[in-house]
């Protein structure tokens, strides 16, 4: 067996699929692609997804892209440590919250980073980052009403995986610039649920690696 994943750093879509190889205990081979110096353009990226995106999983010889139709692959092809119920209404709302975390907790997050890391200091305008800010209180509140135990399905599922980049994206503004981010707004069963989900024992080697620099 030979697996090989491209990953870029930072990226939500590929957190998701690192915290799921690990979590399966799976034999892989990491590349680490960089953003600035335009390596998903590269023509040896392209011939794996034309779109240039990561991640890219490559199974003995099988291309994929698309963080949830890698997730799902591995969830076929390797079923033992599984991340998706065994109950057909759980297995639908894991996947349900892994679709509304891409189509719903991204756009606010990009959002928000667009009105803070990506402008200049000078041209931050207030407004705008409150209006980011209520955007994304808004979205927060409604996975908060999801957590009613430890995980969002009950168990550790791809559901967790799936939602917690995205919002661990949006605490990344907290860290780079604290006066910017959400400081003690931030939802108290959210804080609960992503303190259990970074002291996973594989967690830390998921970390972003230009985050621990």
């Amino acid at each position: 067996m030979s697996l090989t994943f491209y990953y870029g750093s930072g990226s939500p879509y590929a957190w998701k699929v690192w915290l799921s190889l690990e979590h399966k205990k799976l034999a892989y081979e990491w590349k680490l692609l960089s953003f600035d110096r335009g390596d998903t353009r590269a023509d040896e990226f392209l011939a794996l997804n034309p779109r240039g995106k990561v991640p890219v999983l490559v199974h003995d010889g099988l291309a994929l892209a698309e963080s949830n139709a890698i997730v799902e692959y591995l969830e076929e092809r390797f079923p033992e440590h599984p991340l998706l119920p065994r109950d057909p209404a759980a297995r639908a709302k894991a996947r349900q919250f892994s679709a509304e975390a891409d189509s719903y907790i991204a756009p606010v997050q990009r959002r928000l980073f667009q009105e803070t890391l990506f402008t200049k200091e000078a041209d931050r305008d207030a407004t705008k980052i409150a209006e980011a800010h209520a955007a994304v209180l808004e979205e927060l509140a409604r996975w908060e009403a999801q957590l009613t135990g430890d995980w969002l399905l009950g168990e550790l599922s791809l559901a967790d995986f799936a939602v917690y980049p995205h919002i661990r994206a949006i605490r990344r503004v907290d860290d780079r610039l604290p006066t910017l981010g959400l400081g003690d707004r931030w939802p108290a069963r959210i804080t609960a649920w992503m303190k259990r989900v970074e002291e996973l024992p594989y967690y830390d080697k998921t970390i972003p690696p230009h985050w621990k620099g």
